[in-house]
């Protein structure tokens, strides 16, 4: 087994991170960003946050992202980090969109949710046939897609694609989007399924508003309805091809750093950069709440209280250990990129499941803070907890499902074939 972790080279920028994580920990830690547009996005990013935070309750009622940040973000051009340079993309690596998203998650989860799928399906479209990239960036180069990629629908074959009909749920940011990727089954001659990814444009479906959550209510996670829908073949790939590097647009941009690589891992990565957001704001929240709360039948001062310190440090430590361990796979996938290594299945099962263990890791620390913030914390208004809400949220998701994922690195190290039943 290969070696799956790389180490961040030492030429790197150094961009110090204490607007984002607990000063208790940061004092040699730092950020490689590889690039001047990378670090400069992160900069733009920081400095949208208190808006954005401003905007959480609202977009909680809304149940969707508001206008209003979607607009922030595009502004400095965060929606097109994973897009083609030659549509005007900006091609940055996976470390340094992850980073916007943390900090973006720590004000409002469900914005960073579905603004990071908007941006990370750019990186699956740029893997399909370059007619359908002309046809999408070449008439709105500010184009995005959101998705549902269970193969929910019925497909009927037809000369020169398919018909499909469907219902799609789970589209987040839906609303935002121009385009819509859906997965779906087709069989070959002998009956086998072929999991497909087909892209149609807003026009060819209908959003129906079903997303009424307990949690990262605002990503507008809802449903698609296709009826009748023609998707051509230059609109469709075999998820199989874009996971093995035969896809029609794999190879399109050689000198590209980002396209070498299978879309998988960049579509699940902004789920696990959310929880990691949520847990370092969960950390600062619950100082502040201490720092000023006193017990309604003694007076204590809990801010001196040593159980609170000792669930802080652990807590801490926690947050601390996922953020490694998401830097340093994210890195990995950076370095694979850079140098034209196409992962393995070793490999890919790591990336698959860091990510998810990372994410039991941040639940567990928001987890120890929310169990000692009073009762207070479970007010409507308290930002606590909806933290705690979105928290658990973020490991619902099938890509961070940990009883999934450690049964999928279990047998890989075992020297299993796969279990085709888990994604």
């Amino acid at each position: 087994m290969e070696n799956t972790i790389a180490q961040p080279a030492a030429t790197r920028t150094n961009i110090a991170l204490a607007e984002r994580i607990p000063a208790t920990f940061i004092s040699n830690n730092t950020y490689y960003a590889d690039s001047v547009v990378g670090a400069d996005i992160l900069e733009q990013v920081k400095a949208l946050l208190p808006k954005i935070a401003k905007n959480a309750e609202q977009a909680e009622a809304l149940r969707q992202v508001p206008d209003e940040n979607i607009e922030l973000l595009k502004g400095i051009g965060l929606h097109k980090a994973f897009q083609p340079k030659v549509y005007g993309g900006l091609e940055i690596s996976l470390p340094d969109f992850a980073n916007c998203i943390v900090a973006i998650a720590g004000a409002c989860a469900g914005t960073a949710w579905a603004f990071s799928l908007l941006c990370t399906h750019s990186h699956q479209i740029a893997m399909f046939s370059k007619q359908l990239q002309n046809e999408i960036w070449l008439s709105n180069p500010d184009a995005t897609a959101s998705s549902s990629i269970a193969p929910f629908g019925k497909v009927q074959e037809v000369e020169g694609g398919i018909i499909l009909n469907g219902e799609y749920g789970w589209s987040s940011g839906c609303d935002h989007a121009e385009y819509a990727i859906v997965g779906f089954n087709r069989f070959d001659a002998e009956g086998n399924k072929i999991y497909s990814f087909g892209v149609v444009p807003r026009k060819d479906y209908v959003i129906h508003d079903n997303w009424f959550a307990q949690a990262i209510k605002s990503s507008g996670s809802k449903q698609l309805v296709l009826k009748d829908v023609f998707i051509p073949e230059y609109r469709i790939e075999k998820a199989k091809n874009m996971m093995e590097g035969r896809s029609s647009g794999f190879g399109l941009y050689p000198d590209s750093k980002i396209f070498y690589t299978p879309y998988r891992p960049y579509f699940a990565s902004g789920f696990a950069a959310v929880s990691l957001g949520i847990a370092e704001r969960m950390l600062e929240a619950f100082k502040e709440k201490q720092k000023s709360r006193v017990r309604a039948y003694t007076g204590a001062n809990v801010a001196n209280a040593t159980p609170a310190f000792m669930r802080l440090a652990e807590s801490t430590h926690q947050v601390a250990a996922a953020r490694a361990l998401l830097e340093k796979t994210w890195q990995d996938h950076k370095v694979h990129g850079e140098n034209k290594h196409y992962p393995n299945t070793d490999t890919l099962a790591f990336w698959r499941t860091n990510q998810a263990y990372a994410v039991k890791m941040c639940i567990e620390a928001v987890d120890r803070l929310f169990a000692a913030a009073g009762a207070t914390s479970w007010l409507d208004q308290s930002e606590l907890q909806r933290l705690f809400r979105d928290s658990h949220m973020t490991g619902a998701h099938a890509y961070t499902d940990y009883d999934v994922c450690a049964q999928i690195l279990g047998r890989q190290l075992m020297g299993l074939d796969p279990d085709p039943s888990m994604v």
